[in-house]
């Protein structure tokens, strides 16, 4: 496995970091790049890695980041605008790409990639981190349960801080709104119109359907063809979301988007690994074939969201490593099984009920 070059691109951001970081932990000498010199090489010195400079939008000079290089972690955002040139530069110099967004936009560029990543022999697999490794494979897992299923509804509880990457993936949406699945095509949705109550694993929560990844990747995994993810919100949060939607036209803005990412540059920092170590995730899932009234719960319970991305991330890596498959495009449970969540440091086992 070590004698494969990988390279981490982004590692200097907060979730390159820490994926950097334990890839050193475990053994692993990944190459670290990134758009700036002057923030890649302190990180590079410390950890004594060799470091390229390439900025995405140089064919060249991605070109020769990749020679040689068995698989890419894409880490820097906004993947709607890094994801692109990345997986292009990936198919051309036969590299196996994976990132760790939670941009449903990307999901679908990736499976629309898929002839060419395929004829090229080459594995595309975007959101191998919290987005979405847990939640796919706990919609794998129930699909296997129930395959006649004709509704999914998956949902997380966590306690977990944003980094300022989330924080401004966030912010996009605001714009756009919410997002399901209804027979098996995407729908915008207003913010804060679906809600109900669910138990993520520590009780009943009020909850608001949000636009997740997984409302694109868990079609790809299970072909489900209708599809909400749920987080839990006060009710009054909620109302407060609900009257942004007379706003959106505002929030799409790209001065109104650039000024709140700017906020965020200035006030948000990811959590400390003391505050990590602390968090857990709670993630449910249901499935329903409503014409046979049957209906089956799951739930797996994660560490925080950031653990689960360093870990999921490197998994991911190590399957690639070693992968003899067929290219083309890869969900984390149509990739590496949906047992994929089980293995990672912090989970515990998904299991089934019928409450």
């Amino acid at each position: 496995m070590n004698n494969k070059q990988i390279l981490i691109y982004g590692a200097y951001g907060y979730t390159g970091e820490l994926i950097a970081r334990q890839a050193v932990a475990k053994g692993l000498k990944p190459i670290l790049a990134g758009r700036s010199a002057a923030k890649l090489q302190p990180l590079a010195n410390e950890l004594s890695l060799p470091a390229i400079a390439a900025s995405l939008d140089d064919e060249e000079a991605l070109a020769h980041a990749l020679k040689d290089v068995a698989v890419v972690i894409h880490c820097a955002g906004p993947f709607s605008a890094t994801a692109e040139p990345m997986m292009r530069a990936c198919i051309a110099n036969g590299t196996h790409y994976q990132d760790i967004t939670g941009e449903m936009s990307v999901y679908q560029m990736a499976h629309g990639m898929d002839a060419e990543a395929r004829d090229a022999g080459v594995v595309l697999c975007p959101g191998t981190g919290f987005d979405v490794i847990p939640t796919d494979c706990l919609a794998a897992a129930l699909h296997k349960e129930m395959n006649s299923a004709t509704h999914l509804t998956l949902g997380f509880d966590s306690d977990s801080g944003l980094s300022p990457g989330t924080a401004k993936t966030s912010i996009e949406s605001l714009g756009v709104g919410g997002a399901v699945r209804r027979n098996g095509k995407i729908e915008v949705t207003p913010h804060g119109e679906l809600t109900r109550k669910i138990n993520f694993g520590r009780g009943e929560k009020f909850a608001v359907a949000i636009p997740w990844g997984d409302v694109a990747t868990a079609y790809y995994s299970t072909e489900i063809p209708n599809i909400e993810v749920y987080i839990p919100m006060s009710p009054r949060r909620a109302k407060k979301m609900q009257k942004l939607n007379a706003f959106r036209w505002l929030l799409r803005m790209k001065w109104v988007q650039n000024w709140m990412k700017g906020k965020v540059d200035e006030k948000v920092r990811g959590p400390s690994e003391s505050q990590r170590s602390q968090q857990q995730t709670w993630v449910w899932g249901e499935v329903r074939n409503d014409r046979r009234g049957e209906r089956r719960v799951g739930r797996v319970v994660t560490a925080n969201g950031y653990d689960v991305t360093v870990h999921g991330s490197l998994a991911v890596l190590e399957h690639l490593l070693s992968y003899t498959g067929n290219g083309g495009y890869f969900t984390p449970s149509k990739l590496c099984g949906h047992e994929l969540v089980e293995k990672l440091p912090g989970s515990g086992a998904i299991k089934m009920s019928i409450d």
